[in-house]
């Protein structure tokens, strides 16, 4: 081992320490160069950083950011990873030198697919509607095509939906720009109209359309289409150039059935077609208004009448009749029954129809007297019983008695006009003055005497009343006001001739 890696020799069991001299890791020529190796690469460093710029670029108005090395905006360009088209426009040339540019704006055309008549065209347009893409792609379309731009509905006029500059507050200038160059193709579709011939109801007009099927085609036609109405071929039918189609359009009309308004259309020629269409059935003697053999007609109104029969018993009562009898040993105005009446019974068998539940008709089919009537018998008396009754004149003899309605009047109250040639005078050409009673001839006799209790003896000499009711006469300035009393009449002697006797007398008017 050299001195300078030994620590100390052992002298007997001690060992001794000795001081070395300190080591040298870097000499004054090797720090140098390392300091200068230090300088030269930061000045590099600094000048590669010092020679980056920073460039604007604007695309299709939108702006980005880009820091770069390059010196020309081809090179710049190739470092993005831009891939230029041939329909892209660069406003600068493109040797142009990066440190003579404010600013690089491209117009960068949008890739477009085309579809039309079979055919695909792959287009890049600066195009900003719909109507310079047909213009530039050399498409010639009429006022019937129609044109889909990303599976929507579109119009000439139309902007087209490519690559629009982003919200200020949204963009990011620092965003790679050559993403713009990978953006899938606009699809756009021009889809050709064909003719059509539609038979409306026998009228034809042609239809230019781009709809795929029938039913389309008439809805954007702005034919109007009932659930009643056929139509051949079928609404769902692909459609293609010279296609026939025909409607045969329903009738509009109105039934009342079961209680129900049904508002429908239909193909029917008659009513009874009609009925069979909604299922409406007619039983036993149902019928309509108008019939069923009726032709239809457009806003036609028809009603189902539904009939039903019904036999019923009935049954009412028979009166009775009453007879009446004379009786010479029964006392005048006297009666008795001989023989209770009773009432019959007649039963019938009538057939009743209901139309609509309403009652039509009653027809009596059977009839017949279960139970007939018991006539009453009624015994009346005819025997005359002379009797005496006391007046103010004295003693008088009377044949018959019975009560009466008195009421009175006179000459001016009789209702004779005054300047009238019988005024005053009564029904047999006697002055009206007190003593005459007005009576009904059927039931005194004009001519009769009587005697009123209260007034006197009087002459049935006038008319004007009817039953048991008398009207007494009264001097002007002895006419009682209000007068209407029951009182008792006697009818004094001679007695008349048979034939002119009321032998039943009326019950009206009633004492009350």
């Amino acid at each position: 081992m050299s001195s300078d890696a030994a620590l100390g020799e052992p002298h007997g069991d001690q060992i001794t320490e000795k001081a070395l001299p300190p080591r040298r890791w870097l000499s004054r020529g090797g720090l140098a160069s390392v300091i200068l190796l230090f300088i030269v690469g930061n000045g590099m460093f600094l000048g590669y950083v010092s020679t980056r710029r920073e460039v604007s670029v604007v695309i299709n108005d939108r702006p980005f950011t880009v820091r770069t090395h390059q010196t020309s905006v081809a090179a710049l360009l190739d470092e993005l990873g831009i891939k230029l088209s041939s329909e892209d426009i660069v406003l600068s040339p493109l040797d142009a030198p990066l440190e003579e540019i404010e600013r690089i704006v491209i117009r960068k055309a949008d890739p477009v697919s085309v579809e039309v008549d079979g055919r695909s065209l792959q287009l890049r347009t600066h195009s900003r509607t719909v109507a310079d893409l047909i213009r530039e792609a050399g498409i010639t379309i009429s006022r019937y095509d129609r044109v889909v731009v990303d599976r929507e509905q579109s119009y000439l006029q139309a902007p087209l939906p490519v690559e629009m500059p982003p919200d200020p507050e949204e963009a990011s200038p620092h965003s790679n720009p050559a993403q713009l160059w990978h953006q899938p193709p606009l699809r756009v579709v021009v889809v050709r109209a064909v003719p059509i011939t539609v038979y409306d109801g026998g009228v034809p007009f042609t239809v230019q359309t781009t709809a795929p099927s029938v039913g389309q085609a008439l809805f954007d036609e702005g034919v109007i289409l009932y659930l009643g109405d056929g139509v051949t071929p079928s609404l769902g039918t692909q459609l293609s150039a010279g296609l026939q189609v025909y409607i045969e359009r329903s009738k509009p009309l109105v039934i009342f059935a079961d209680n129900r308004r049904i508002k429908t259309r239909s193909h029917g020629e008659t009513v009874a077609e009609v009925l069979r269409q909604e299922s409406i059935e007619l039983v036993g003697k149902d019928y309509t208004t108008p019939d069923q053999q009726s032709a239809v007609h457009d806003n036609m109104t028809v009603q189902v009448v539904r009939v039903q029969e019904q036999v019923v018993l009935e049954e009412e009562p028979v009166p009775f009749e009453s007879v009446w009898r004379p009786d010479e040993a029964l006392e005048l105005d006297k009666q008795r029954l001989d023989q209770g009446g009773a009432a019959g019974v007649k039963r019938r068998l009538v057939r009743v129809v209901y139309e609509n539940g309403v009652e039509a008709e009653r027809v009596t089919e059977e009839e017949w007297v279960e139970t007939p009537p018991t006539t009453e018998i009624i015994a009346y008396g005819t025997k005359i019983v002379l009797r005496e009754v006391q007046t103010a004149e004295g003693t008088k003899t009377y044949w018959r008695r019975f009560r009466a309605l008195a009421t009175a009047y006179s000459a001016s109250t009789a209702g004779t006009p005054p300047d009238a040639p019988w005024y005053g005078r009564t029904y047999m050409g006697l002055p009206a003055r007190t003593g005459i009673i007005a009576v009904d001839r059927e039931v005194i006799a004009l001519g009769t005497w009587m005697y009123v209790p209260g007034y006197g003896i009087g002459l049935a000499g006038d008319l004007g009343v009817k039953g048991r009711h008398i009207d007494l006469c009264f001097d002007e300035e002895d006419l009682p006001r209000g007068f209407y009393h029951w009182v008792n009449v006697y009818l004094l002697t001679p007695v008349p001739p048979a034939d002119r006797i009321r032998w039943i007398l009326p019950s009206y008017p009633r004492e009350r």
